[in-house]
């Protein structure tokens, strides 16, 4: 689903790192905007901005240690990371890289094609939540 930002100011905007195949099984990156509305969210709290919410099928912790290094693969699942520590550069197969450090969101749609590349660039481990989708 792709959502009409114009004309919604950017302070009312977060934004992520989206990682998805095109139909050829090219991998690319994108920045994806994510609208927020001022609403009561939970009473009798003052109103926040809060996004649409996402269906999601499970969460689960994630730790790759220091110098972790894999192969190319794509996402086994649509998921999104959440991460918490260290750091990572995520080539795509059209190589530009990414690099997610703490509170970076990246979300995963590389399900087919030609994947990604990920390695820890930093001294520590790098720990994340992972968000899946059906």
């Amino acid at each position: 689903m792709i959502l009409d930002v114009s004309g919604i100011s950017s302070d009312a905007l977060v934004k992520y790192h989206k990682l998805y195949s095109d139909p050829d099984g090219e991998s690319h990156w994108k920045i994806v905007e994510v609208p927020l509305e001022e609403k009561s969210f939970a009473p009798p709290a003052k109103s926040i901005e809060v996004s649409r919410p996402d269906a999601v099928r499970q969460m689960l912790f994630l730790r790759l240690r220091a110098g972790w290094n894999e192969p190319v693969h794509p996402t086994p699942v649509a998921q999104k990371l959440i991460c918490l520590a260290g750091a990572v550069r995520v080539t795509t197969s059209d190589g530009m890289c990414q690099d997610i450090g703490p509170g970076d969101v990246w979300h995963m749609q590389d399900t087919h094609g030609k994947g990604h590349h990920t390695v820890v660039t930093s001294d520590c481990d790098f720990e994340a939540v992972i968000i899946q989708y059906d």
